[in-house]
């Protein structure tokens, strides 16, 4: 029977109450789950992505890192390893492979693993089942390049989990680098080629090479500077509130031709479903007993010393054990294996940063609640030509910024806008052994977020919009156009959410759909490439206290990306748990039309 069908069954029979169910409650176990089927065997999960373009080459080496049995982890320390890479391994790129098993009950849970300090992996864990699970992520990690190089370094992950009577699920991981000797575009080897600078000099206008050299992987730094914490509890910042911004001192060489800085984040407690939280108001003036609230509005906003150098709204990953937890089997949301990272351009700051002196960048989250985990990474690119380079901020001013707040309710109903939007545009110079090349960096940001509570805030509809677009544009001193980049990222979310009593003693029924997209537009001198990825859910659950007791659910997702390396379609549909359909295509919508 079609869930809705059941559905339909299941709301005739259920009896009038007069209690409210609990408010909208969005993260939730299986561990008394009615087993539907029992597959017997473990079952594999997924995150729909696109292959790397070399997995089908065979490695020059493979290292294995680390193996570990994540039971009780709880409030301890990263599980630590040592790295050093292969000798006699010629490699021009290096993924990092995660697998992992669990059987058991059990929730959820982040992860992250650091090299030297420097994240290079942020990822969550599906919910497993009695049977077990177990999943693969395949992380092209080439931008760390200047890192993996090293020798003698320390390696850490950090998963804190609790094994108890009831949740018993343990978490298997196995952690490898393989390395590729991959030659793409007529390019030399990245032994033998440490630097974009001559590509600069000899190839000034329209190179696929220069193009290129905006994306990390394609062009890797020549050094990393972690902006990360101690490592007792993981490498990460644990924000609790706004006021919780954390500086770190760098002092970087002082032949840095450009900079650009990575920032990883990850959204928990309180704040796990941030984009849809009630002001304080309506939760005060009801009585709620939720503490998930401050509105749906956050930002992730970087500095360096008192200046604002940019900002960042997360793209809404949602976890496997989130808003309802049968959507992700065994197809978990977009994201949850392997988080996205998120660059912002700090060239133009470079005049003020090679001065010899230390400065402070710093991480906050602005109008946060607990708690955020966040981490940066700063991607440093150096002259070898030059001891020193000579670099100056040409225009600078604080973003514009503006953020509206609407809210409106009588009782448990009620309609909360909130529209914000920030824009920013820093120039700098840098002259090197290359030429004097002015990096212009612009920013845009629109946030739209709606929630809606109706029927004795018992049905719940939240609706948000982001876009961003970030240009980067590099001229010569005679102005001529050397490279040029535009990103344009959106991420629409839509959830409804219906509650109602349940049939048994302090049980209730939610109803859910969602939509969760992201696309992306990149353009540069001599490329284009775009990504659009959605996922569609519906379905219901019968629930105790956060306990998923019984429920169907249905989700589709679409997937298609075109860019140099050509083009890549996938269409994955699931129902209760099984896949249910999946194609692939290689076709490109232009040849197709």
């Amino acid at each position: 029977m079609h869930p809705s069908l059941l559905l339909l069954s299941l709301t005739l029979l259920l009896p009038l109450a007069a209690a409210s169910p609990p408010d909208h409650p969005s993260h939730f176990s299986k561990h008394r789950l009615h087993l539907r089927n029992t597959t017997a065997t473990p079952q594999e999960y997924i995150e729909v992505t696109r292959p790397l373009p070399f997995d089908s080459l065979t490695p020059s080496c493979t290292l294995p890192l680390l193996s570990h049995t994540f039971a009780n982890t709880i409030n301890l320390p990263p599980i630590t390893a040592n790295y050093s890479p292969p000798s006699n391994c010629t490699w021009s790129r290096a993924v990092l492979h995660l697998s992992g098993a669990s059987n058991g009950s059990q929730y959820d849970r982040i992860a992250a693993v650091w090299l030297a300090g420097a994240e290079i992996l942020r990822t969550s864990t599906p919910e497993p089942t009695d049977d077990g699970i177990f999943w693969n992520v395949r992380k092209d990690i080439t931008k760390y390049s200047s890192i993996l190089r090293q020798s003698n370094l320390t390696l850490a992950v950090m998963l804190e989990n609790v094994v108890n009577d009831v949740y018993t699920g343990v978490y298997r991981l196995n952690f490898t680098v393989l390395y590729y000797d991959v030659v793409s575009n007529g390019t030399t080897n990245r032994r033998n080629q440490k630097s974009t600078i001559r590509k600069l000099k000899n190839n000034p206008v329209r190179s696929q090479n220069s193009t290129n050299s905006l994306e990390l992987n394609e062009n890797p730094a020549d050094l990393i500077i972690p902006i990360s914490a101690s490592g007792d509890e993981g490498f990460w910042f644990r924000i609790e509130r706004e006021t919780d911004a954390v500086f770190q001192g760098v002092q970087i060489p002082l032949n840095t031709y450009r900079a650009v800085i990575e920032v990883y984040v990850s959204f928990h407690g309180n704040d796990e479903f941030w984009y849809s939280n009630p002001p304080d108001a309506y939760i005060e003036m009801n009585k709620l007993p939720t503490k998930r609230g401050h509105g749906s509005y956050r930002e992730v906003v970087v500095k360096l010393d008192d200046n604002t150098v940019g900002s960042v709204i997360p793209f809404p990953v949602i976890f496997t054990g989130g808003i309802n937890p049968l959507f992700w089997e065994p197809v978990v949301s977009i994201g949850a294996f392997d988080l996205p990272s998120y660059g912002i351009e700090m060239t133009p700051f470079l005049g003020m940063l090679l001065d010899g002196k230390t400065h402070y960048v710093g991480l906050g989250v602005a109008d946060a609640i607990s708690f955020w985990l966040v981490d940066a990474n700063l991607h440093l690119w150096l002259d070898d030509k030059a001891d020193k380079v000579q670099a100056q901020a040409v225009k600078y001013s604080s973003p514009s910024f503006s953020l509206e707040r609407e809210l409106k309710f009588q009782l448990r109903d009620g309609k909360f806008e909130i529209e914000g939007k920030r824009k920013s545009e820093f120039i700098g110079w840098v002259n090197s052994s290359a030429g004097n090349f002015t990096t212009y960096v612009s920013h845009k940001l629109k946030f739209e977020n709606t929630i809606k509570f109706s029927n004795n805030g018992t049905e719940k509809e939240l609706k948000q919009k982001v876009k961003v677009t970030d240009k980067v544009r590099v001229e010569s001193n005679t102005g001529v156009l050397i490279l040029s980049n535009e990103l344009e990222r959106k991420y629409p979310l839509k959830i409804t959410t219906s509650t109602l009593p349940g049939s048994e003693k302090d049980t209730y029924l939610m109803i859910t759909k969602l939509e969760n997209s992201i696309e992306e537009e990149t353009s540069n001198l001599n490329f284009t490439s775009s990504l659009e990825n959605s996922q569609k859910s519906e379905g219901w659950m019968f629930v105790k206290d956060h306990d998923v007791l019984s429920g169907a659910a249905t989700s589709y997702q679409s997937y298609g990306v075109e860019d140099s390396f050509g083009c890549y379609n996938r269409r994955v549909s699931s129902a209760n748990g099984y896949i249910t359909n999946d194609t692939t295509s290689f076709l490109c919508a232009s040849a197709s039309s």
